[in-house]
């Protein structure tokens, strides 16, 4: 009889456990009733998945502007700008390819805007691993979340490299972003996305016979630089192989684009950290990890930060552009 009762009362506190769980998720979680099983597996807080919140929101826009005709594309994208850059060595997987035709979900790493540090005016710099400050100051080389549009891509020359005992030629693409909103200015801060590789060091190689010499026959030419898993100016930022991907999937084939947090969600956690409340009892959502790193996010507007970036730029102008040593003679 007293093993009955044990069995009972330990079924009775399983099950009370198992509904505190399911009411903390339901605060924590928007509604994904309409979202099909398939992509609701891929659906939570672990290393590649997506938060509830980010595809609802992402999969609300493509939907929106599907049915605008805006986009055709089978395929939409989302970001988690709250999760790691970096997760133990590991590249941080926060960008989400989404093809709900095909059953596709894929999770791939994604750089998040530097920031700057002007100093004796404004610092709003952010370390490799998580990002603290969001914004959408024009010059702020900030990440901002909000609803994007991939638009028109350009392609440019960006020199030679070294590769395999030949020169190469790093031609790199850039997919401009459209945005809506406090988004609005992604053209005018030259926002979009591209692959993490650039040259270093760079000196003029003659070499005539280029398409891309000058007119005294002379080509850049540097080291190439991967630089997946770091930070950006802003621009969303995939890794080589990633980029090529997107790049083929977009081109003359334009898809929505959701970046979490906007700048209401990024205010609302601020407000919550400083009162000491709990993101799960108020229903708002940001990775734990990050948001253990850098306590509080900030979201520094155009109309309060541009001002103070053109000042700072006016009072600093760079120095004039030196020309490019020739190669082997520094």
């Amino acid at each position: 009889m007293r093993s009955r009762f044990a069995f009972i009362t330990a079924i009775h506190f399983f099950a009370l456990f198992l509904a505190g769980v399911l009411a903390v998720r339901s605060a924590t979680a928007e509604p994904t009733s309409d979202v099909p099983a398939w992509l609701e597996a891929h659906v939570g807080y672990g290393d590649g998945q997506i938060a509830p919140v980010v595809l609802q929101r992402a999969r609300g826009l493509y939907l929106q502007k599907l049915g605008e005709g805006e986009v055709r594309n089978r395929c939409y994208f989302a970001m988690d700008a709250t999760r790691p850059n970096d997760t133990g060595g590991a590249a941080g997987r926060r960008f989400y390819i989404i093809c709900e035709d095909a059953h596709a979900f894929r999770a791939i790493p994604a750089g998040h805007g530097g920031g700057l540090d002007l100093r004796g005016v404004a610092d709003f710099a952010n370390g490799r691993q998580c990002a603290k400050n969001f914004g959408n100051a024009t010059g702020s080389d900030l990440t901002a979340g909000g609803a994007y549009v991939t638009a028109g891509m350009k392609t440019s020359f960006k020199g030679y490299y070294r590769a395999g005992g030949h020169s190469a030629a790093l031609i790199r693409s850039f997919i401009q972003f459209e945005g809506e909103g406090q988004t609005a200015n992604a053209r005018e801060r030259e926002i979009g996305g591209h692959a993490t590789v650039k040259l270093a060091g760079l000196c003029l190689m003659k070499n005539s016979g280029s398409p891309y010499a000058d007119r005294d026959g002379y080509v850049p030419f540097g080291q190439l630089v991967d630089y997946s898993g770091g930070r950006s100016n802003g621009c969303t930022s995939w890794s080589p192989s990633d980029a090529a991907q997107i790049i083929a999937m977009v081109r003359n084939n334009p898809t929505t684009l959701y970046i979490y947090p906007g700048a209401a969600d990024v205010n609302a956690v601020a407000r919550a950290r400083a009162g000491g409340q709990s993101l799960s009892r108020t229903g708002l959502y940001w990775n734990a990890l990050c948001l253990n790193e850098i306590r509080a996010p900030r979201f520094w507007s155009d109309e309060s930060l541009g001002p103070l970036i053109a000042q700072f730029k006016r009072d600093h102008p760079p120095p004039p552009p030196r020309p490019l040593p020739i190669c082997g003679a520094r």
